[in-house]
């Protein structure tokens, strides 16, 4: 598991969506995420709850359940809560771990902060959302 800020910084260069971002930004943000584990079977977030976290996931497997159906799974380098956070309104789906998970969190007025002193961010969280909003009308899973 990742306990400094350097650490973290390295795992964060390897995600997509900070990889645009110079090491003094990427320092940053590892400095405000927290490092968060889950045990396969425990819910990282509810459906209909309040979001005020955004996780980046570094190990394991979680599946997106909404409504009561599978709709997708995420893995390494991939991240979710940001719907929530971003609009202030109640979570859309549940996210289960699979397996023994690790995530890094970021309270929803940290992601402000990222997003607000760092567009390229930004532009990257936007693009993967609109993808996921196609892939989703299209009837498929994300």
């Amino acid at each position: 598991m990742p306990t400094t800020t350097d650490e973290k910084s390295a795992l964060l260069r390897r995600v997509p969506l900070f990889a645009d971002l110079d090491e003094a930004a990427l320092a940053t943000i590892a400095g405000q995420a927290r490092e968060l584990e889950f045990a396969p079977g425990h819910y990282i977030v509810r459906e209909g709850d309040i979001g005020t976290g955004f996780y980046l996931l570094l190990k394991g497997q979680v599946r997106i359940v909404q409504h009561g159906k599978q709709v997708a799974t995420r893995g390494p380098g991939e991240f979710f809560g940001e719907l929530a956070v971003l609009d202030r309104s109640p979570r859309s789906a549940h996210v289960i771990a699979m397996e023994p998970t690790l995530c890094m969190g970021l309270a929803s007025w940290e992601l402000d902060q990222v997003l607000e002193r760092h567009p390229r961010v930004a532009v990257a969280l936007l693009r993967e959302m609109a993808r996921r909003v196609r892939v989703l009308s299209s009837g498929e899973q994300y």
